[in-house]
């Protein structure tokens, strides 16, 4: 009956019985502040409406750009990004809105001001071509819109009213 008393630390099985639930409480909180700091899972950045559980959006400027029968090809290639109209009848007096929306990162997102040049408009601007963008051009007033999307290593994509329309 020689036993000297053990420490409780000492003992394994009380690390075990300790420090798992204090390791899956840690582990818990870093996931949450990592999804609170990734922002929303929102893939549409457009204003929206939650009434009665149900999302809405204003699809006027789509309507609009559909009744006029707009569309247009966006070009980005050597450091310059052109917008040249396909159908329908543009103002070709105003500058136009170009939003590239990066689909993970919104602090990668650029919003350009393209000027009349040419038979389009354009704008000296880099765009990195490692991902897909989202892409969306109104004028200054926002009376039309025409979106879609540029994928990744590709340097040209028609732009077009998202309704009645398949993306």
């Amino acid at each position: 009956m020689n036993e000297s008393r053990k420490s409780l630390w000492g003992i394994p099985a009380l690390w075990l019985v300790i420090g798992l639930p204090l390791l899956a409480v840690a582990a818990s909180v870093w996931l949450l502040v990592i999804a609170i700091r990734s922002g929303g899972a929102d893939s549409i950045s457009d204003p929206v409406d939650r009434v009665l559980q149900i999302q809405t959006a204003d699809l006027g400027p789509d309507a609009n750009a559909r009744e006029l029968g707009l569309s247009a090809v966006l070009r980005v290639e050597d450091g310059i990004v052109e917008v040249l109209p396909a159908t329908g009848q543009f103002p070709r007096d105003a500058a136009l809105r170009l939003t590239l929306e990066h689909p993970t990162r919104q602090a990668s997102d650029l919003s350009l001001e393209l000027v009349p040049q040419g038979p389009g408009w354009r704008i000296e601007q880099a765009v990195e071509d490692g991902n897909d963008w989202l892409v969306q051009l109104r004028p200054a007033d926002g009376q039309w819109r025409l979106k879609g999307r540029l994928p990744k290593q590709q340097h040209a994509t028609r732009l077009s009213p998202w309704l009645g329309e398949e993306h």
